[in-house]
C-alpha cells in the first residue's frame, strides 16, 4: 500500500488538461476533475458541492466492499477466544510448533469463513481514490481555486474544523465498530487512526479535509445501518439472558429429581 501511495504520488505535478497523456494524468486524474466539476454544476455550481456528491457516490459503490469488511471483521473477532486457545496451546517459539500454530490458525479461519487480510481491501480501493482527488484538485486550477463556505479547496483549512471533524467521525465510527464486538478491538487503534487522519488533512488541501469528513461521516450512517452495534448488543443480551435462563431451569430441575430421589429411597 505504502509503495502505491509512492507510486500514485509522484506520478506528476504538472496541471491535469485534456491534452494530458498517461494512463493516470490523462484518464484517472482527468476524468476526476470532470466528474467533480460535472457533479458541481448539476448541484449548483460550488465546487465543494460538487466533491461532496462525488465522495458520496465513491461511498455508495463501496457499500459492499465495506459492508464485507465489517462482517468478516465481526466474525474475525468472535474467533478471538479460538484463537488465544491456539496460541497458549502451541506457546512454543520453535519452527515447527509456530508452523504448527499457522496451519491450526488457517484451518479456523477457513471452517468460520473467513480472510483476516480482507479488512485492508476497502483501504487498498480508497487510497488511489484519495491520490487522484488530490492530483484533480491541486493540479486542475479551476478546482484549485475553487472555495466552499469558509475555505479555499486547494488549501489548508485555515480554521481546522474540516480535519477536526473528520477525526471525530473517525473516532465515532471506530467506537460503534467497537460496541459490536464480543471483545473490543485495540484501544491504541481506536484513537491512533482519528489522530493520523488529522494529522494528514491538517496541511493538505481543504478539498482533501472535506473528503475524508463525508467519507467518514458516511461511514457512521452505514455503521449504523448495516452493523448497527445498539441492536447487536441487544440481542447479545437478549441470548445471554436466554442462556441464564435455560441453566438456572436445569439447576432447578436437577434439583427436583435429587428431592424426588430422596424421597423414594425414604
Amino acid at each position: 500500500m505504502l509503495g502505491l501511495v509512492v507510486f500514485l504520488s509522484a506520478c506528476g505535478t504538472g496541471p491535469v488538461t485534456e491534452d494530458s497523456t498517461g494512463f493516470w494524468d490523462g484518464i484517472v486524474i482527468y476524468n476526476f476533475a470532470r466528474a467533480i466539476i460535472w457533479l458541481s454544476e448539476v448541484f449548483g455550481g460550488n465546487y465543494g458541492i460538487g466533491i461532496i456528491i462525488f465522495t458520496i457516490i465513491i461511498r455508495a459503490l463501496m457499500i459492499p466492499f465495506t459492508h464485507y469488511q465489517q462482517k468478516n471483521m465481526q466474525q474475525m473477532n468472535e474467533l478471538n477466544p479460538q484463537l488465544e486457545e491456539l496460541r497458549e496451546k502451541y506457546s512454543a517459539r520453535d519452527t515447527e510448533t509456530q508452523e504448527k500454530l499457522k496451519e491450526e490458525q488457517q484451518r479456523l479461519y477457513s471452517e468460520a469463513g473467513v480472510n483476516p487480510y480482507m479488512g485492508c481491501l476497502p483501504m487498498l480501493i480508497q487510497m488511489p481514490v484519495f491520490i487522484a482527488l488530490y492530483g484533480a484538485v491541486n493540479r486542475t486550477p479551476i478546482l484549485a481555486t475553487g472555495s466552499f463556505l469558509w475555505v479555499n479547496l486547494g488549501e489548508p483549512d485555515p480554521y481546522f474544523i474540516l480535519p477536526i471533524l473528520a477525526g471525530i467521525f473517525t473516532l465515532a465510527n471506530s467506537v460503534l465498530m467497537n460496541m459490536g464486538r464480543e471483545q473490543a478491538g485495540g484501544k491504541v487503534m481506536t484513537y491512533v487512526m482519528p489522530l493520523f487522519i488529522v494529522f494528514i488533512t491538517f496541511r493538505l488541501s481543504s478539498a482533501l479535509a472535506l473528503y475524508f469528513t463525508v467519507s467518514n461521516g458516511f461511514s457512521v450512517l452505514q455503521t449504523l445501518l448495516f452493523q448497527n452495534p445498539f441492536k447487536i448488543r441487544k440481542e447479545r443480551e437478549e441470548k445471554l439472558e436466554q442462556e441464564r435462563e435455560a441453566e438456572r431451569q436445569r439447576r432447578r430441575a436437577l434439583k427436583r429429581a435429587k428431592k424426588l430421589g430422596r424421597n423414594i429411597k425414604k
